[in-house]
């Protein structure tokens, strides 16, 4: 079985990531994806030469494109067009995130689509919404994401400048939120008959991603401060480092629960008893102090020790702070289902498997990412044989 949305037929017109990701994420759970492509190709194809691939690979954009069928298409001249009109009219889902200006002027807006398919579900990611002053400003997510929404500010430590976003991570998480909502469209339809425009927008992915923070400013016209690690107000919430220089977070929430077995791991069970810490309230108020002790304890040992430690105490809360390179080595990675096998001509590559596993209607990648155009005569001679039908 391909997957859970085998059988459902996706257009996509879709540039660097976030389009693209979201009809990716419908491509590995069994769609069958047609990916427009302009004769210069989508851009994210720039992608592995950006980041100076010397081996003549496109990581960023195999992970968005795998499983699916490229076409290309020159959407500026009438026959172009009239062959996605066609590609559109029996599709049961089209995924874009062109801007909405350029899309009216293609003629490939929801109310013209929508109009000679009314089934259609139509999937639209934009940088900052689709009304208001900046509906048509262009936006990566990196501006309307990481920067416009807060996600940068909230993550800088007083003094200091922002720190950089990692490629995609905005992309990927309106594509997600995109997939989800063709999904329940779909479901929509099945009961009405009638596609639907469903959309989402950088710009609110961001303000959601940061909800916590934003709501509780929303309603309590407070923000909560950025946390500096040397006076975190919950110290068992905090990095520490090992003799190594390897870091590691604990994460004690529940003070009751989770602050004995933090003394027990690190051989000070008198702190039960020492009024400087023998609550949430005293540790707030000397956090400093506790966070410098901790300091001092945990630079005694190795990770590898402490983990060994930490792991007779099941009601300890850790976890290290892994480089991708500790990622892939990561068993528990690897087990909780993190590669899948691309099939890739006589073999197959690991990449980064899309992030839910269906267990009735397992899913599994068909192909790498197509060349350009690699299937633009099968897709048109289908064409042909549905005229002649």
């Amino acid at each position: 079985m391909a997957g859970p949305v085998e059988g459902i037929k996706v257009i996509e017109l879709g540039v660097w990531v976030a389009g693209p990701a979201a009809a990716g994420i419908l491509a590995d759970w069994g769609a069958d994806v047609v990916k427009i492509e302009p004769p210069t190709g989508d851009p994210g194809r720039m992608f592995g030469r950006m980041l100076g691939c010397d081996l003549g690979v496109n990581p960023p954009f195999e992970m968005d494109n795998r499983s699916k069928r490229s076409i290309v298409l020159d959407l500026t001249t009438d026959e172009g067009r009239d062959t996605a009109f066609e590609l559109l009219s029996d599709a049961d889902v089209f995924v874009t995130n062109v801007r909405p200006g350029a899309l009216r002027r293609l003629g490939l807006d929801f109310e013209s689509v929508s109009a000679r398919n009314p089934r259609l579900v139509y999937g639209l990611i934009t940088g900052y919404g689709e009304t208001g002053p900046d509906a048509e400003r262009a936006a990566y997510d990196v501006a309307a994401f990481w920067s416009r929404a807060g996600v940068a500010s909230l993550l800088t430590r007083p003094g200091d400048t922002p720190p950089f976003q990692r490629g995609g991570m905005g992309d990927h998480s309106a594509g997600m939120t995109l997939a989800a909502a063709i999904c329940a469209a779909l479901v929509a339809r099945a009961r009405t008959g009638t596609g639907q425009l469903v959309s989402t927008s950088l710009y609110r992915q961001g303000a959601y991603t940061v909800s916590f923070d934003l709501n509780t400013y929303l309603l309590t016209g407070q923000p909560i401060a950025v946390g500096q690690r040397e006076t975190m107000g919950n110290p068992c919430m905090n990095n520490y480092a090992a003799a190594d220089g390897r870091r590691f977070w604990i994460v004690g929430l529940e003070g009751d629960r989770h602050w004995p077995p933090l003394c027990r791991a690190v051989g000070r069970p008198e702190w039960l008893d020492d009024p400087r810490f023998s609550d949430a309230r005293a540790r707030f108020v000397n956090g400093v102090e506790l966070i410098a002790e901790l300091d001092a304890i945990f630079a005694t040992r190795p990770l590898d020790e402490w983990a060994e430690v930490f792991a007779g105490e099941p009601d300890f809360f850790w976890s290290p702070v892994n480089s991708l390179e500790d990622v892939v080595a990561d068993e528990q990675f690897h087990a909780a289902g993190g590669i899948v096998d691309v099939p890739d001509g006589e073999s197959g590559v690991a990449m980064v498997a899309t992030p839910a596993d269906f267990h009735g209607t397992p899913w599994a990648p068909r192909s790498a990412a197509p060349e350009l155009g690699q299937h633009t005569e099968e897709i048109l001679a289908e064409l042909k044989v549905r005229r002649d039908a």
